[in-house]
């Protein structure tokens, strides 16, 4: 059964210039989702040996936490939108990955959709709520229109604000 497995998710690994894509779906309908779990968690391990760095994209929430697919993380990066709520959510994130005591090292927090000069205000707010504000994203036309075409953001021109943002946060933490 292993086997079938391993073979389904070299499968569904797709082949791009400089990174390579493992797109998942999430189980369908009510029910325990406990072998898919097991299975996620056994196969991000395994592509975590085969590739120096896996990136884990989740759906807004919790619930990956709780059924700890999402574990032995270096660099958590929790994404906000800049609302109270939501960086209060953030918040709730990092007491969660510490109550269940997930092997997550390092993480912080990344406002997205600025659209002023809010971030000062939001990075109280994200003190407060236990963050450290690694940085923000500005509101970018170019993601809306390149989602509404259906092009894969990789594409951005390097000159789109939200890439200069992004790679001046991942300079800041150090990764390459």
């Amino acid at each position: 059964m292993d086997e079938l497995f391993e073979y389904r998710i070299n499968q569904a690994l797709i082949e791009a210039r400089g990174f390579d894509l493992l797109v998942m779906g999430r189980p369908e309908g009510p029910g325990c989702y406990c072998a898919a779990n097991n299975i996620i968690r056994k196969y991000t391990d395994i592509l975590a040996e085969r590739y120096p760095y896996v990136v884990i994209d989740n759906e807004a929430g919790m619930e990956h936490l709780s059924r700890k697919t999402t574990h032995k993380v270096n660099l958590l990066l929790i994404v906000s939108d800049p609302t109270v709520r939501g960086i209060q959510t953030a918040g709730r994130i990092s007491r969660l990955i510490d109550e269940l005591k997930l092997d997550i090292g390092e993480r912080v927090l990344i406002i997205n959709r600025i659209s002023g000069n809010e971030a000062e205000t939001l990075e109280g707010i994200a003190a407060d709520a236990g963050l450290y504000l690694a940085g923000t994203i500005p509101n970018d036309p170019n993601i809306f229109e390149y989602d509404l075409k259906g092009r894969p953001l990789y594409e951005l021109p390097p000159e789109s604000r939200s890439v200069i943002s992004l790679f001046g946060i991942l300079d800041t933490l150090h990764v390459p």
